[in-house]
């Protein structure tokens, strides 16, 4: 042994800082232009900003309110749409800084039953317009705060808030499109989105010349809107409510404020002589173009000739939804078709994609962004509204070019319509011919609840079968008829080319099977053939 210090070997290379860059985070700067900041980096003009826009005072009034000395409401749910998430973490400490609510763990621990909580709701079940129940039902919520463009439409359970905001607008600039638009001759409407509807009693003021009617925002009577009072009376259409008591809307022009949705628009483009949007963001007007009407005629035709019919619920909250969906299923049932109910959360087109045996999807969702209007034939399948699979189901076609999508009116379409239907359908003369509007075919589906009847075909499940009957019609009846009716389900999968593993095996081929032979062997750099 030696007196000189031993060194450990290098098991590495040396490193530092400068060896090698590492990615670091960057920080962004949430980008908030419906509240006008001039330092986007002030966290006391964001505070302030957030409590006009949002109203803050009269909601922390609002949820302050007491019952037998206890909170009225305990359990607070706070929905925002995705534009306006970036403030939810403000605005949940400064409610609860005012009212005086201690910050929890995600979980009940039971140990007061007095204090109030608050949740954050983001990612909407359904459309971000609507109060989204079923996430405010996983912590039992007894109020829903809605922030943000709301539909405004009559919920069916809980107790709900609407905080629309109060975004602001270049009055001057609007006063200004409107004059070069239209005549002083012409009848102008003014609506806009729930937000800015309270700016259009100033633009109307500005034009004194014109003869304008203003859509003011219904009264609901589950839901209060912060900061803002709705006229008490009024004609009401289009989830609006007109200073008016009658309105021939086809003698109006439609000037609106941000561009709606696909389904609104529709609606409005149906109603009213023209419409013409403005953007507050760009400054600019767009006239078109806008959805198709004449497609949604051609889908009416194709639910006509659809054996199946799926029914995708679109919605959980509204009011009416149930009443409306066990009014569609009798409907179907009485044109002698089959259905199917499907809940899948946000429609998509993969998601739809996996039913096949579906002919025709009927939505129940909301008028304003539940509905699905598919102008790029995007989707595999027709979708329609109830309205319109009213009118395909309905023994003569007659359509006046209107659009129903609100609940109230089509129930009431729905009382006022009488299928005629055949007691008992004995020849092929008792039912009329169904044709493809597209292809020009014979459709044999359209009625599978009667078409077992209709064909003279007895299931194996009834027995009685005769054997002078034709084998074709034996095979058929074997195959596709489940407890006395055709399955549509056994049809299309009869039409399939490929059926599933084993389908391809005919009585022909070799029973025994092939021999068992040593394959390939080693890794995959170099296989022993």
């Amino acid at each position: 042994m030696t007196s000189e210090t031993v060194i450990a070997p290098s098991l590495s290379t040396a490193q530092d800082d400068g060896t090698f860059t590492y990615d670091k985070v960057k920080s962004t700067a949430k980008e908030r232009k419906h509240l006008n900041l001039k330092n986007p980096s002030d966290a006391n003009e964001i505070k302030s900003k957030i409590w006009n826009y949002y109203s803050l005072s009269e909601l922390i009034q609002y949820l302050g309110q007491k019952e037998n000395d206890e909170f009225k409401y305990k359990r607070i749910t706070l929905q925002f749409p995705d534009n306006l998430i970036c403030d939810s973490a403000t605005i949940v400490h400064e409610l609860q800084r005012e009212l005086n609510i201690v910050p929890q763990a995600n979980q009940d621990t039971g140990e007061s039953n007095t204090a109030q909580r608050v949740w954050i709701l983001a990612d909407t079940s359904y459309s971000a317009c609507c109060v989204d129940e079923v996430a405010a039902e996983h912590v039992r919520s007894d109020l829903v705060v809605h922030f943000g463009d709301a539909c405004l439409n009559e919920i069916d359970k809980l107790q709900a808030v609407f905080v629309l905001g109060k975004p602001t607008l270049d009055i001057d600039a609007i006063v200004k499109q409107i004059r070069s638009a239209y005549s002083t001759e012409q009848k102008v409407v003014l609506m806009s989105d729930a937000p800015h509807t309270y700016l259009l009693p100033e633009i109307a003021k500005q034009l004194p010349d014109y003869e304008i009617i203003v859509a003011d925002l219904p009264k609901t009577s589950r839901a209060k809107i912060i900061g803002y009072t709705p006229p008490p009376t009024g004609h009401k259409k289009f989830n609006r409510v007109f200073n008016t008591d009658t309105v021939e809307f086809g003698e109006y022009e439609l000037f609106h404020i941000t561009s709606p949705e696909s389904p609104r628009l529709l609606q409005l483009t149906t109603n009213f002589a023209s419409v013409t949007t403005y953007d507050p963001i760009s400054g600019t007007v767009s006239t078109g173009p806008f959805p198709n009407l004449m497609r949604r005629y051609k889908y009416v035709h194709q639910a006509r000739m659809a054996g199946t019919v799926g029914i995708l619920v679109n919605t959980l909250s509204l009011a009416n939804t149930k009443v409306l969906l066990n009014t569609i299923k009798e409907k179907i049932k009485e044109a002698g078709k089959k259905h199917y109910i499907f809940v899948v959360g946000k429609p998509n087109v993969a998601k739809l994609a996996n039913f096949e045996s579906v002919d025709i999807w009927c939505i129940l969702g909301c008028d304003h962004q539940g509905i699905i209007i598919d102008q790029i034939n995007e989707y595999y399948k027709p979708i329609v509204t109830p309205y319109e699979l009213l009118l395909g189901l309905s023994d003569e076609l007659s359509w006046t070019g209107k659009w129903v999508v609100d609940y109230k009116s089509v129930l009431e379409e729905y009382g006022n319509e009488v299928i005629q239907q055949n007691e008992d359908p004995d020849t092929d003369e008792d039912l009329p011919p169904v044709f493809d509007p597209v292809t020009g075919r014979y459709v044999s589906t359209s009625k599978p609840l009667r078409q077992i009847n209709h064909l003279m075909v007895t299931s194996s499940e009834q027995g009685g079968v005769d054997d002078h009957d034709n084998q074709l019609v034996k095979r058929f009846s074997n195959a596709v008829a489940i407890k006395g009716t055709v399955s549509t389900s056994a049809i299309h999968l009869q039409n399939r080319h490929w059926t599933g593993l084993g389908s391809d095996y005919t009585e022909d081929e070799n029973a025994a099977g092939a021999l068992v032979e040593d394959g390939r062997k080693g890794i995959a750099r170099g296989y022993d053939i």
